[in-house]
């Protein structure tokens, strides 16, 4: 018998990987260098800057705050347009300012003129009251707005080239009474955020009466000229009054032994002052007399002010904002002769202050609690309260949800964390059946309603709890 022979099954082949050669490994990585190099990143252009969501409690407190001033104040909403044409801002604001020779982003118009992003509102408002006929109105016509300014300045903190600012203005009335007035809303817009502030203040006068003043205070600055920066230097060819505005270190000694504006008003001039400081004592404003402060922009007369921080870190920053009176600039800009004054706060800087000041002091910016959460379970609930929560937005009841948290648990716990005193809890056995349980986050105690009826049974509740809880 022939042995049967085993075949032996044939070996594995073996697969030897070829080392990459390490010309192509550098080829590789040069081609993925390159690759890298052409994907570009954006960031916000210089002096530009995002306000993120963590961010938006504090600027939507500030709108707040400056709207119900606003409406209790009795001044309307007004909006102009970003883009104005670059004339009205030199003409108002003055050709040797800072502002029109070095900030202004002024561009070419297809249409052939010379456009401009506003650099402040005032300027803006004054043109809609004249090309608007507003002047036609019952007056004054007092106004407050809230948007995006821009300045090509040098970019530090606080300081944006996009701006936010809230303003206000009374045109058509002359009484020391409109003055205190909007100084009292920019004193009340800080303590109504907890932000203590204090004004500075001055009267430069008439134009007549500023212009005497020149002559003396170039007198004198002609005989400190060697003490001045090369900046002062140049203010004192065009716009001496800027002088008392510098900022450089060098200069604030020849500043501070200056003759001062009011010594050079007339007795009309120093009685309107007088009765804005009296009403400022009798408001309870606190108030700093500062014969230096001339604001920045030409078109002032009479009354200036700027609210500075008095705390922290944020006493180190420069003004918060001001203001005051400018009762030439409807008349400069086309208009009849009208007063006017006016005030604009600067967000952006308010907001650094706001943060700084709630950290040392341990505050935080309250939101408005919900009254419910809604907890819902499986698609078909998730759903449904989608529906229910559409049908209940106009019911002013503030109601917190999760769609995309599927455990009951997760939701509840979210529920706790908010503190509020009711959740609605959705299943697929409720939405079968039309209803709804109602859980009183304290007891426990769970409650099954009708869905038809959820809004009716929710107020009911949540005035037992308000009146449980006065």
């Amino acid at each position: 018998m022939k042995a049967k022979i085993k075949k032996n099954k044939k070996p594995a082949k073996v697969v030897i990987k070829k080392p990459i050669k390490k010309e192509k490994m550098k080829k590789n990585e040069e081609q993925k260098t390159v690759s890298d190099k052409n994907k570009k990143t954006w960031t916000a252009l210089r002096g530009m800057h995002d306000i993120l969501p963590k961010e938006e409690k504090y600027w939507k407190n500030m709108y707040n705050v400056s709207s119900k001033l606003a409406e209790y104040m009795q001044f309307a909403r007004i909006e102009t347009p970003i883009l104005e044409e670059a004339s009205l801002f030199i003409r108002s604001i003055g050709k040797t300012t800072d502002v029109v020779e070095k900030e202004m982003y002024v561009f070419d118009d297809s249409d052939g003129g010379k456009i401009c992003l506003r650099p402040e509102a005032t300027a803006s408002v004054v043109r809609a009251y004249v090309s608007d006929g507003l002047w036609n109105n019952p007056q004054p016509v007092k106004v407050w707005y809230w948007g995006p300014m821009f300045r090509h300045d040098r970019p530090q903190a606080g300081r944006y080239r996009q701006f936010t600012q809230v303003g206000f203005e009374n045109i058509g009335v002359l009484d020391p009474a409109a003055d205190a007035e909007l100084i009292m809303i920019a004193f009340n817009f800080y303590k109504d955020l907890k932000l203590p502030v204090e004004i500075h203040i001055n009267s430069i006068g008439t134009p007549e009466e500023r212009e005497r003043y020149k002559n003396e205070l170039l007198n004198y600055y002609r005989t400190k000229k060697s003490y001045l920066c090369e900046e002062c230097r140049k203010r004192m060819q065009k716009n001496p009054l800027r002088l008392l505005d510098c900022k450089e270190e060098q200069c604030q000694g020849v500043k501070e032994e200056a003759p001062q504006i009011v010594d050079w008003l007339s007795e009309n001039s120093k009685n309107y002052f007088m009765k804005v400081l009296e009403y400022l004592d009798e408001l309870g404003v606190p108030y700093i007399l500062r014969p230096s402060l001339v604001r920045g922009l030409d078109y002032y007369t009479h009354t200036v002010f700027e609210v500075y921080p008095i705390s922290g870190e944020g006493a180190a920053q420069s003004a918060l904002g001001g203001g005051g009176r400018y009762d030439l600039l409807v008349e400069e800009l086309g208009g009849k002769s009208t007063p006017a004054a006016g005030m604009a706060l600067g967000i952006d800087r308010s907001v650094i202050y706001m943060k700084e000041f709630y950290q040392q002091n341990q505050l935080r910016v309250e939101k408005e609690p919900y009254d419910i959460f809604f907890a819902q379970l499986g698609d078909r609930a998730k759903g449904r309260a989608m529906k229910i929560l559409d049908d209940l937005r106009e019911s002013n009841i503030k109601i917190a949800f999760n769609l995309y948290k599927n455990s009951l648990k997760t939701q509840l716990d979210i529920a706790n964390e908010l503190k509020v005193p009711y959740s609605l809890i959705l299943g697929q056995k409720e939405v079968q059946e039309g209803t709804i349980i109602i859980r009183d986050m304290e007891s426990g105690i769970q409650e099954i309603v009708d869905q038809k009826k959820i809004e009716t049974a929710l107020k009911k509740k949540l005035k037992k709890f308000d009146d449980t809880n006065k």
